[in-house]
């Protein structure tokens, strides 16, 4: 269409945060090490390893989904979690629940103690993005940097340093002292970075990736004519039916998301009051004609009941949802809509089923 590869065109997904690229640049994947290098690739793993001198696995990780049901048969018997809260954001809270308590030592690693840090064995307080230095990489491949505005509030210290300190009272002692050091280790490791240094990104050049060398200006499109591959394909895909649809038992879909007013599980925006104000409690979104026919009022309070749990919530009329579909937002963990999900996921991305769980709506005695 002659929409890509050219000013103010392109595709860019839209990601729940500021750094998914960047932490997907650093492996931060099941199947891949920095720089998208796969954990099966021989060749490049070694690098690696002789970089680093220990062995690595061979094999692709666990998703976060899959790690929960591991942890709950007792085959996973430890985690270290930073910077998550998945008591409230994975699916079938209750089956999480009962997975973490599983764990022989669970670690959080968090600025709040989230629902899922009150479980913890140990609790390392980190700081916000406000008071530590380092870069990010957004969506459009650009290296930008964070500069601390404060100092770190008593007893907490910066995500970097923790797992630094960590480490060393696990016998390892890191050579890594700041950013400075963590980006002259990506620059060297990761080609697409290997041009992007500290002094470059500090003094102000918003580089993007692939960037091969020092004197290399950056890569504005990442596909100008062609992809790597040659053109580009376009793939017929078939419909495949979530895990469950609405029944008799369970007549109404649901699907789970986002308000303006918030943020994820609410353990930030949630404490500041001028967002509270638009949006302070739960609430469930219903179509005039479902509260009719069950003779709900706008407003009144009920009980959501799925395969997996239930909650309580109030009800709001709304013409955004079709009759036989609710809406349920996932930011309050007073009606945790992921008590009601399912934890069955695609099978390719293995993204849970978020968007589609069969529920039962009932009117409180």
């Amino acid at each position: 269409t002659g929409n890509v590869g050219k000013p103010s065109t392109g595709v860019n997904p839209l990601r729940g945060q500021n750094n998914v690229q960047g932490a997907c640049d650093m492996g931060c994947l099941p199947n891949v090490l920095p720089g998208y290098v796969r954990v099966d690739e021989e060749g490049q793993r070694r690098r690696f390893e002789e970089y680093y001198g220990v062995r690595l696995p061979s094999r692709p990780g666990l998703t976060v989904t899959e790690m929960m049901h591991l942890a709950k048969e007792g085959r996973v018997r430890a985690m270290y979690i930073v910077g998550e809260n998945p008591l409230l954001t994975d699916p079938n809270s209750t089956h999480v629940e009962e997975a973490l308590k599983n764990l022989e030592f669970l670690v959080v690693q968090d600025m709040f103690l989230t629902e899922t840090a009150r479980l913890a064995h140990l609790v390392l307080p980190s700081t916000s993005f406000a008071e530590k230095e380092g870069t990010f990489t957004n969506t459009e491949r650009r290296v930008l940097p964070v500069r601390r505005a404060i100092e770190p509030l008593s007893g907490s210290k910066p995500d970097l340093e923790i797992v630094c300190l960590f480490s060393s009272a696990l016998g390892y002692d890191m050579a890594v002292k700041g950013p400075k050091d963590v980006l002259s280790e990506i620059n060297f490791l990761v080609p697409a970075y290997a041009g992007i240094t500290y002094e470059r990104v500090i003094a102000g050049q918003r580089i993007q990736w692939p960037c091969p060398s020092k004197d290399h200006p950056g890569t504005k499109f990442l596909h100008r004519d062609m992809f790597v591959s040659g053109r580009g394909r376009f793939h017929p895909v078939d419909f495949l039916p979530p895990s469950e649809w609405p029944d008799r038992q369970y007549p109404f879909l649901l699907s789970t998301g986002r308000i303006l007013f918030h943020y994820h599980t609410g353990s930030m925006t949630r404490r500041v009051e001028p967002l509270n104000l638009f949006s302070k409690e739960p609430f469930l979104e219903m179509s005039e004609e479902d509260l009719c026919a069950l003779g709900i009022e706008d407003g009144e309070r009920v009980r959501v009941v799925s395969r997996r749990g239930s909650i309580h919530i109030k009800v709001r009329r709304s013409e955004r949802v079709f009759q036989g579909s609710l809406f349920l937002p996932f930011h309050f963990s007073e009606a945790a809509a992921n008590m009601l999900t399912v934890d069955a996921v695609d099978p390719v991305s293995k993204i849970p089923e978020y968007k589609v769980c069969a529920v039962r709506v009932e009117r409180l005695a």
